[in-house]
């Protein structure tokens, strides 16, 4: 499931974490990559455990905790703690697939990685080129969202950032480990909690379908999710 989740960010957070991106030290994307992946990646990173990238970290995670769509979408068991990236220059990421399993830096802890997600931290029009393209079934999706807003897909997808040709593009991506392993499974739910809002919404008060309804969906995520 590729989703785009509006307004992650509000406009208070993201001037915050726009302030602690410009005192930000930069290093060397490739030191977060993978063997595969270090050859087609040219980017910059903040430094993991630096003091801007734990309040930037925080700031994200606090963000997803308050989301009912990415919630509802993701349902998650783990968070990798996020990671946040700059590219100008010509700087890109060629064509690669996220690894399956990533270890937390500095912990003997690791994450499966099914969902990835990117929030976007720069307004489209302030860079050109720097879109993500994300391979499915129909071809490549091509995401380029305004600042706050970000997109989770399938960890599984191939996937690159385009050249940014002029300005910066600076954006966290991050990886979730789900209750519910499977994908499709994953989807049933979403597309299941989102029709119950709506019954909820048209129907009136005290009708039986949602309670019916939400019945079945915690039935559904008590057989698939190992929580």
């Amino acid at each position: 499931m590729l989703l785009r989740i509006e307004g992650l960010l509000s406009a208070d957070k993201l001037a915050e974490a726009r302030a602690l991106l410009a005192r930000a030290p930069w290093v060397d994307g490739r030191v977060t990559a993978g063997h595969q992946s270090a050859q087609v990646k040219d980017n910059l990173q903040i430094p993991e455990g630096c003091a801007e990238h734990r309040a930037l970290g925080d700031l994200v995670l606090g963000a997803l905790e308050r989301n009912p769509l990415f919630i509802s979408a993701v349902l998650p068991q783990r968070v990798f703690p996020p990671l946040f990236n700059r590219y100008e220059g010509g700087m890109a990421f060629g064509a690669h697939v996220d690894n399956a399993i990533r270890q937390i830096t500095g912990t003997a802890s690791r994450i499966r990685t099914d969902v990835s997600c990117t929030l976007f931290l720069s307004e489209p029009e302030s860079y050109e080129g720097g879109e993500l393209l994300i391979e499915h079934s129909y071809g490549a999706e091509r995401v380029k969202l305004p600042a706050g807003d970000a997109v989770i897909y399938p960890a599984t997808s191939l996937h690159r950032v385009a050249p940014v040709t002029s300005g910066a593009r600076l954006a966290s991506f991050f990886w979730v480990q789900s209750m519910v392993r499977d994908a499709g499974q994953r989807a049933l739910l979403f597309d299941l909690d989102m029709a119950i809002n709506r019954a909820r919404a048209d129907l009136p008060s005290g009708h039986a379908s949602p309670t019916e309804l939400t019945a079945v969906y915690h039935n559904l995520l008590r057989r698939w999710a190992d929580a």
